[in-house]
């Protein structure tokens, strides 16, 4: 097969380097949405679900299933089926979690100032109006975990914008936390208390104190500024916190008594404060 000369001819020849490299690709349209279903399987005719969320048993040689009809295969890629994806195409995207990476999407320059002081070094890759941090590792994929911040992993799509600078470092337990949604209590909920008895007291081992007072002091300034969806704000910053800090003993009730004291002034009750904290130990098996 001839490739084409132009820019799509270079989508192609994207795909198939990432391809053989082992990362999933699939073609995007203008507006860097996938194709939608082909009248084959419009409607989820097919068994597809709806908004292509999770791949249904179609086999369909189409790239027709969004972030499902990524793959690694040549044939598929220069297939009659996907020509015209290609000739269509306006970039092309990638599954992070189908090549066992998480991108931390950033979109603004608040949000890449947010991970320069709280996530680990990793490649990044610069984007429109931001960053991508890629980390190996996969995971759920979760949209505005915080302003600016989504994440794409599992059963999700990324734009491929290149290899990006600097080395790719493993997943941080922080970003998955970011992702965990609040459970629900089941049974008796803990009695009210204003501060839950601290994880430790002791020196952080792995952290220097300067670096646990500005994440502290984020975390009050991340409730603070909340102006919707307050209580999962807070269970969200009290998650990020623990998942950090909580294991090392540093953590002191002074720090704590902080994070409560932010969260009541934002119209938490001391109950729904310590609850929050009690599901934030419990999601992370503390």
């Amino acid at each position: 097969m001839t490739q084409p000369t132009d820019i799509r001819g270079e989508h192609l020849r994207a795909a198939l380097s990432l391809a053989a490299s082992g990362v999933p690709v699939l073609p995007l349209r203008a507006g860097k949405v996938p194709f939608g279903n082909c009248r084959r399987c419009a409607d989820n005719a097919c068994g597809g679900r709806p908004n292509m969320k999770t791949p249904g048993p179609c086999t369909c040689p189409a790239p027709c299933h969004g972030w499902a009809a990524a793959t690694t295969d040549p044939t598929v890629l220069r297939s009659r089926e996907w020509t015209g994806a290609w000739r269509e195409a306006a970039a092309v995207a990638y599954h992070p979690g189908g090549a066992g990476l998480t991108v931390v999407d950033l979109d603004n320059a608040d949000a890449i100032a947010w991970a320069r002081t709280s996530l680990p070094a990793t490649r990044t890759v610069p984007t429109t109006r931001g960053e991508h941090w890629l980390y190996q590792g996969a995971m759920q994929s979760a949209n505005a975990v915080r302003p600016g911040v989504d994440i794409k992993s599992g059963m999700s799509y990324a734009r491929w914008l290149g290899p990006g600078s600097g080395t790719m470092t493993a997943l941080p337990e922080l970003v998955r936390a970011l992702a965990v949604r609040e459970p629900s209590m089941v049974g008796p909920a803990p009695r009210a208390v204003t501060v839950p008895a601290s994880t430790g007291g002791g020196e952080c081992r792995h952290r220097t104190p300067a670096y646990l007072d500005r994440g502290i002091a984020m975390a009050v300034q991340r409730i603070t500024e909340a102006r919707s969806a307050v209580h999962t704000t807070v269970y969200r910053t009290f998650l990020a916190v623990l998942s950090v800090h909580g294991r090392c003993g540093c953590l002191t009730d002074a720090h704590v008594a902080r994070l409560f004291t932010a969260a009541q002034a934002k119209g938490e009750s001391p109950r729904h404060c310590t609850d929050a904290w009690t599901n934030a130990r419990t999601a992370l098996g503390m």
